[in-house]
């Protein structure tokens, strides 16, 4: 992380200069510089070609570095680091991993994003939904439970879940979605099982990027091998598996996008989290006395949610955007979301609390 001051850093996103931008809940801001170390790398592959052995070798070299880089943001080793697309497909590579089956339970909550659910329905066990309170999910447990699978940070209303005191009070592994969590609050992945990143989202990296922790490699079946998992395979398909969490990569994530992933990353300011957090407090505050209906957890990250009729909310989201405030619904939900990150200012709250009466 540099110094750098608040200004420069948001003259980096020329989406800012256009749209009040809330939506890194999706899928953050890119930067100049992101852009531009993706552009530096799609030349070179355009004049050089791509298929050299150097080419490749610088490739792999990147994603050593990217691997590195990531494991220092959450407080692990770069051995415990698989490379990977985007948190769905950590999910989908710990719960095949792990070989479950109908005599197993794994605990999950009723705010859980598909890019989870999807993975824990096809995994085989029997999937038990509580609320997502501490106290609820230990409540579930049974000798059957072999997996809590829960969000750092709920992406439908920014609530924090204690990850490190449920896994220290039930001794139960857990399974961690960060895809709210990576980039917009300081992380720490010491002491859990599997913790899921996202690069597209916080962390204003490309799409397609991300990783996943992995606390004990050897641990966990690698159940989905790509020609990256292994040092060495017989012609039956035999292979010898890559040492540390390498062994799960399941794709080469393009040269391009490593490149603007390792940007993203480097180009983060060392005050923002606490910008981020302090920002959203005012996002929360401005909203409630223009009126909205507000969902403030008692614990909370920096994505704001307030309630519409659910039957109104994509409208709602149509007209802001036309008002040029970019925000999400959640379907069914009756949900607002407006994620709040270290770029945003006074002006993007102006912009989205005038716009709200006109738009409802």
């Amino acid at each position: 992380m540099r110094p750098v001051t608040f200004e420069a850093a948001r003259a980096q996103f020329p989406v800012l200069e256009r749209y009040a931008y809330l939506q890194a809940g999706s899928v953050g801001p890119l930067a100049r510089g992101t852009v531009e170390a993706m552009r530096a790398e799609e030349e070179r592959g355009l004049r050089e070609g791509r298929g050299s052995l150097a080419s490749f070798m610088r490739l792999l070299e990147a994603r050593e570095s990217v691997r590195s880089e990531i494991a220092a943001l959450v407080g692990v080793g770069a051995d415990n680091v698989a490379l990977t697309a985007s948190t769905t497909d950590g999910c989908n590579i710990v719960l095949g991993g792990l070989g479950l089956g109908p005599a197993d339970e794994v605990i999950t909550t009723t705010d859980e994003h598909f890019g989870l659910l999807g993975p824990l329905h096809v995994s085989g066990a029997k999937v038990v939904v509580a609320g997502p309170d501490p106290d609820r999910i230990a409540a579930a447990i049974t000798p059957r439970t072999r997996l809590i699978a829960i969000s750092h940070v709920l992406w439908t209303t920014g609530a924090i879940l204690p990850v490190h005191e449920l896994r220290a009070q039930t001794g139960i592994p857990i399974l961690v979605d960060g895809a709210q969590s990576v980039g917009a609050i300081p992380v720490d992945a010491t002491g859990i099982d599997f913790y899921t990143v996202s690069g597209q989202k916080w962390l204003c990296g490309p799409e397609g990027t991300g990783a996943l922790v992995v606390a004990d490699p050897d641990g966990l079946r690698c159940d989905r091998p790509s020609y990256l998992s292994q040092d060495g395979y017989e012609q039956d398909g035999e292979f010898v598996r890559k040492p540390g969490a390498a062994r799960f990569d399941p794709n080469l994530i393009p040269g391009a996008h490593t490149a603007g992933l390792r940007a993203a990353i480097a180009s983060a300011p060392e005050w923002g989290f606490a910008r981020a957090a302090e920002t959203a407090e005012r996002f929360c505050a401005r909203l409630a006395e223009a009126g909205q209906d507000v969902v403030v957890p008692d614990e909370r990250a920096t994505l704001v949610s307030w309630r519409v009729p659910a039957s109104e909310s994509a409208d709602v989201v149509a007209r802001l955007a036309e008002a040029g405030v970019i925000v999400r619904d959640l379907p069914g939900r009756g949900l607002l979301r407006a994620s709040v990150g270290w770029w945003n200012d006074e002006s993007d709250l102006d912009r989205l609390v005038e716009a709200l009466p006109r738009c409802l």
